[in-house]
């Protein structure tokens, strides 16, 4: 079998919930859409039994997530998309975000005897999805009068949450509280918010990327939270040799050889998810030292200088990102962010999960 595999760490899951708790005090809808940000959407809810509720980008996400009997209510974030998924939302008692005035339209012809609550985007400024604030009553009182609708909230989303400079989160969360709709939950707050802006915490909140302990604040912001990495990505060296000096390592002979080094290959690459091209310096780790990459990145395999780690010989273990490594460092480097590389790993690599 190849190296390369991924570990799935579930204590570190818990652990970033219930720092989300401490620090808001509200109810928490974990966002596990796009495969749990790669990490597995139903092994990232089985882990989080103390969520009060999951956040999906589609009714399949949901769908996947009840036939592996998982309970707590399920959020579409994006609503439906079509009206012959309402039965399916109705009969699952899946929460949909209603956004856009043809799902409105298509609910007034449902008649069900099940039913299921409901969030009402609000578009507070990020102009992505969602009703102008002054829409919003007069769409709430639609709601409330079909039957099949039972709790209503109203929810946003931060557009520039870790940019503390921009007003537009102050205008966002000013923009929500101004509607005044008593007895509707709300929920504006995403990772970032809840990290930096407790006015936005509302009634709930919608951890994403620090569930699975990565930083939206990036490497230089303020960090309120302990967060802990849930997926580590590891290799092994699987060559060790010496180089001489001005020799060309890897296709194109990008790096050459300043000195008599040692160069290690590592089983992994471009084919199982890990970034190609860096704009800035990036290492492994190895011994728990770090190993910078050097020349281009392959489907299966990158090489690394060794200099800085001694004995290392083949089969030793290399960690790509995770514990001790953020991948918030790496993806500062590759010139992309955590999300993409968490979302990206490839299926051929194997996981291994600590319950």
């Amino acid at each position: 079998m190849r190296p390369a595999y991924v570990s799935l760490d579930a204590p570190a899951l818990r652990h970033n919930l219930a720092q989300v708790r401490e620090l808001t005090g509200a109810r928490v809808m974990a966002i596990v859409k796009a495969n749990g940000y790669g990490h597995g959407l139903v092994w990232v809810a089985k882990s989080l039994t103390g969520a009060d509720a999951f956040g999906v980008a589609s009714l399949e996400e949901g769908l996947e997530l009840r036939a592996a009997g998982i309970q707590q209510e399920i959020c579409l974030l994006e609503g439906f998309f079509d009206a012959a998924e309402i039965p399916i939302i109705l009969r699952e008692g899946f929460t949909p975000v209603i956004h856009d005035h043809h799902q409105l339209e298509a609910l007034r012809h449902v008649r069900s005897e099940n039913r299921c609550d409901a969030w009402i985007k609000v578009d507070t400024g990020m102009h992505r999805l969602g009703f102008e604030p002054n829409e919003v009553p007069a769409v709430a009182a639609d709601l409330a009068a079909l039957p099949f609708v039972g709790r209503l909230g109203l929810l946003s989303h931060l557009a520039c949450a870790e940019d503390f400079a921009s007003p537009v989160t102050v205008l966002q969360i000013e923009a929500l509280g101004r509607l005044s709709l008593p007895g509707l939950r709300r929920s504006l707050a995403n990772s970032a918010g809840i990290m930096s802006w407790p006015a936005a915490h509302a009634d709930w909140v919608r951890p994403g990327l620090m569930l699975y302990g990565a930083s939206p604040l990036g490497q230089t912001g303020p960090q309120p939270v302990a967060l802990k990495p849930v997926m580590t990505l590891r290799s092994r060296l699987i060559s060790v040799r010496r180089r001489k000096e001005g020799d060309a390592i890897g296709y194109g002979g990008d790096y050459r050889c300043r000195e008599d080094m040692p160069v290690g290959v590592v089983g992994v690459g471009y084919g199982d998810g890990y970034p190609r091209e860096f704009r800035g310096a990036v290492s492994v780790l190895v011994h728990g030292l770090r190993a910078p990459v050097i020349g281009r990145v392959s489907m299966d395999m990158l090489t690394v200088d060794l200099r800085g780690v001694a004995d290392a010989q083949v089969g030793d273990e290399v960690i790509l990102w995770g514990e001790g490594l953020p991948v918030e460092e790496v993806a500062q480097a590759a010139g992309t962010i955590p999300y993409r590389l968490l979302c990206g790993l490839t299926q051929r690599l194997p996981r291994r999960e600590c319950p």
